[in-house]
């Protein structure tokens, strides 16, 4: 049985004749967070033969053997990025570091042969930085950044990580980014061919109604207020706050979390009767959870690392057809505002909960998401990769 699995992944991922081989190093688990990359993956054509390489992450299923997902191959290899907190300081050893990333480079270069990746006429995407210096050393045919956010900016970022980008931008033909702040931040050389790409949406999985409302908030108190996404970069004190002033009203958190002992953390959350955290919801459910909110809630730390972000969870709101109430934390969100409810500071924020449950623009939102579909966005990113391909990046 293992055998026939893997001859049979083998044979899905194979380069013949016509077939385009694409290495994408990530620094999000397939099956752990819908985002971004999946949705973009998932609509490249049958020609398009891509492996996925995915982190370790502790306490996460993982792919030690590789799965098909759709035509996305995914498999597990552990690299810098599995280390983190105090122990992640131990790879400012020059030496220990490379020792690690010579045994992770080896783990990978071993399945991208075996899967049949190891043609230099492949591309080479990025979106785990971590993986910058190795990835930078493929040989290939087109070598791309796919730039999501602000990867040094992130809490305990390692300083020679700023190396490790450097040198992936550097050796690439193409960079994709979500927004300009971003772009800003990168600094890429000149001559890159640098493309705006921001999030998007699948907007039928989000419009279309649900027909049922989920058991974990069948029970709850309306109006019902929500924030749906992963919960690291959330606003705690601002939820709180929220919840406090308004306790008629229920408050629901419903997503995954990197930190996996982030609620237990939340004492003043948790001590609120009005706060409940619901975790991660398979995304076939999600749109039952965010059609069922009365209010859908973006409060979002308002920090350097979110400044330079693209909230799919705007467009995945607006598909809903909910209204919305944000903080404006990002440019994305303030030039949202004609759909969606915008506050400019903490107090603004918890002010402007009845006016932003009474909107009923219900059909100029969804209007907005519809423009912000993954079909368009992944299209834009297939035509420049292959423009690439032909010559056509500087």
């Amino acid at each position: 049985m293992k055998r026939s699995r893997f001859t049979s992944l083998r044979r899905g991922s194979g380069i013949g004749e016509g077939e385009i081989p694409l290495v994408w190093f990530s620094e999000v688990q397939w099956d752990f967070l819908s985002t971004r990359k999946q949705r973009l993956l998932q609509r490249f054509p049958e020609n398009w033969r891509i492996l996925f390489i995915e982190p370790y992450a502790f306490g996460r299923k993982h792919h030690w053997m590789p799965v098909r997902r759709g035509g996305v191959t995914v498999v597990t290899v552990p690299f810098l990025k599995s280390v983190q907190g105090r122990f992640a300081g131990l790879f400012d050893n020059v030496m220990l570091r490379g020792l690690v990333a010579g045994t992770g480079r080896f783990w990978m270069q071993w399945w991208v042969l075996l899967l049949g990746f190891g043609s230099s006429g492949r591309i080479i995407g990025l979106s785990n930085i971590h993986w910058g210096k190795v990835a930078a050393s493929m040989p290939c045919r087109v070598r791309f950044y796919d730039a999501n956010d602000d990867h040094l900016g992130f809490t305990g970022s390692p300083l020679w990580l700023r190396e490790f980008l450097r040198t992936y931008l550097d050796a690439c033909d193409l960079l994709f980014f979500v927004t300009p702040e971003l772009l800003v931040s990168l600094q890429p050389k000149p001559g890159i061919r640098c493309i705006e790409l921001g999030n998007g949406v699948e907007f039928d999985h989000f419009a279309r109604p649900a027909g049922h409302v989920p058991p974990a908030i069948a029970g709850l108190r309306k109006p019902l207020l929500g924030y749906a996404g992963a919960m690291d970069w959330l606003d705690a004190g601002l939820v709180e706050a929220t919840a406090r002033a308004w306790p008629e009203c229920t408050i629901v958190l419903i997503g995954p979390a990197y930190a996996a002992d982030w609620w237990e953390r939340q004492r003043a959350l948790q001590a609120l009767p009005n706060v409940h955290y619901l975790g991660k919801v398979d995304y076939r459910e999600f749109p039952a959870y965010v059609q069922c909110l009365d209010l859908a809630l973006m409060p979002l730390e308002r920090s350097a690392l979110k400044r330079v972000s693209h909230p799919n969870k705007l467009y995945e709101y607006t598909a809903a057809g909910v209204p919305v109430l944000a903080i404006d934390y990002c440019s994305t969100v303030a030039a949202a505002r004609r759909v969606i409810t915008v506050a400019s500071t903490p107090g603004e924020f918890t002010r402007l909960v009845p006016e932003a449950l009474a909107d009923t623009a219900r059909e100029a939102r969804q209007a907005f998401a519809r423009a912000h579909s993954w079909d368009t966005l992944a299209g834009i990113m297939i035509r420049e990769l292959l423009a690439c391909l032909q010559g056509g990046c500087r």
